[in-house]
């Protein structure tokens, strides 16, 4: 056998073979994804420390309500662009949200009268919904733990950076 032989052999038995195994089982999966952002239609993200709280955000209208250094509630119409909403979007794949479980509290958590900082997010796509609401005080699981603590600072940062944007426009 010629080495030019070998070769071809080797590709039609290794190489062909793994490449239709990988197109034939991953493309479903990555066509029916559950939370595509091509299918993104908004999402509401809130924190604070009682059942209802006092910083609020949804995407769809640009309603951001939120307590300021002096307790001052503020209200604005923060926008955020294309682009921040898919960088979202990316890590909450990244992170794994959309493998979180609904509740992430402590055991035994009073979710009504619980003192401890609440964070909560929904995600809107066409066909589902992914809501998710993490406890500060959550004592589990640490990969869990950081990569909720994670998802919410991005989220905080990317506010504030479309806050930061919006107010050196209108000056």
């Amino acid at each position: 056998m010629s080495a030019k032989t070998k070769k071809i052999f080797l590709a039609l038995t290794i190489i062909v073979p793994f490449l239709a195994y990988c197109i034939i089982y991953y493309a479903p999966m990555i066509r029916n994804a559950p939370f595509r952002s091509k299918d993104f239609v908004s999402f509401q993200y809130s924190y604070g420390l009682n059942a209802v709280p006092e910083n609020r955000y949804d995407s769809k209208t640009g309603d951001y309500t939120y307590l300021n250094s002096k307790d001052s509630v503020i209200r604005a119409n923060v926008k955020l662009r294309k682009n921040d909403i898919i960088y979202i979007h990316n890590k909450a794949n990244e992170l794994g949200l959309w493998n979180f479980p609904e509740l992430i509290a402590n055991p035994g958590t009073d979710t009504a009268s619980s003192k401890a900082l609440r964070y909560h997010i929904v995600f809107k796509y066409r066909t589902k919904t992914k809501k998710v609401t993490y406890f500060d005080d959550y004592r589990g699981s640490e990969k869990l733990r950081d990569a909720a603590r994670q998802m919410f600072k991005v989220i905080d940062q990317s506010l504030s950076d479309a806050e930061e944007r919006y107010g050196k426009q209108a000056h």
